[in-house]
């Protein structure tokens, strides 16, 4: 089976926080935001996705992202995966998959009335409890170290950033570099929406792209965007989403990909 699928992260590890004086942030999209959740409560998100390319489709359901306040300005995650992956004209594979750690950092507060943005560091571990032959997990752990900043005006809001990733293994992993930036726009009390555009850098040497890809393509590079937003039930309860495709390597690395979910915050 030449598909493999691989996920962003970012996209499945983020913490959300919700009230009338701040926006949503963070999940359905890739890139990731600098907010914790609040100091003892909870932010749960369970979503379905998945990424379609030319040799297949791969994804989660369901994707239960927890989020939890540790301490003023901490946010603990644990962020699990129901994987599928399916190659044409092969059968469906589905069970565990990655597991995510992470710790957010806020170190720096926004001053709402100047420019100087809100920051975070968000280190995480991808534990790798994935079937990686069944293409339900990268096969080794991998650690992810980004900075993420935002910044409020009125109804606007833009945040993005990025970081790098320690996944060298083998002698076809590497480590790679990825970016993100997004903005979105609160057009009522219920609805929210907005777009982002990402980058990552190849994390496969020549011979593991020949491998997997198997087309001779040299990397992994990739590049895309997503559109979405957020539809508040009420301050607890909201329907989050985006659709995208990629725009660099797009039939090997994001022919069209979704993220559907539900988010509760207590």
């Amino acid at each position: 089976m030449k598909f493999r699928f691989s996920f962003v992260s970012g996209a499945m590890a983020a913490g959300l926080l919700f009230s009338h004086s701040h926006a949503l942030a963070g999940p359905p999209f890739v890139t990731d935001d600098p907010e914790p959740a609040d100091y003892q409560h909870f932010e749960i998100n369970t979503a379905m996705q998945g990424t379609y390319t030319k040799d297949g489709r791969a994804g989660a359901w369901p994707n239960l992202d927890i989020n939890y306040g540790l301490i003023p300005d901490v946010q603990f995650t644990v962020n699990l995966f129901g994987a599928y992956a399916k190659g044409y004209g092969e059968k469906l594979h589905y069970g565990d998959g990655d597991t995510e750690v992470a710790l957010k950092y806020r170190f720096l507060e926004e001053d709402e009335d100047g420019w100087v943005p809100m920051a975070a560091f968000y280190p995480n571990i991808t534990f790798a409890t994935g079937k990686a032959p069944d293409n339900l997990g990268s096969g080794h752990d991998r650690v992810f170290l980004p900075l993420w900043l935002q910044k409020n005006i009125g109804d606007f809001q833009t945040y993005g950033g990025g970081g790098y990733y320690l996944n060298r293994y083998g002698d076809t992993d590497r480590d790679y570099w990825f970016f993100g930036w997004a903005a979105l726009y609160k057009l009522s009390e219920q609805w929210q929406l907005g777009g982002e555009i990402f980058k990552q850098t190849a994390d496969l040497t020549a011979k593991g792209a020949a491998l997997t890809v198997g087309d001779g393509v040299s990397d992994k590079k990739s590049s895309g965007f997503n559109l979405g937003g957020y539809c508040n039930l009420n301050e607890e309860d909201h329907i989050i989403f985006a659709f995208g495709r990629g725009l660099q390597n797009r039939t090997e690395t994001n022919s069209f990909s979704y993220y559907v979910g539900y988010q509760v915050i207590y």
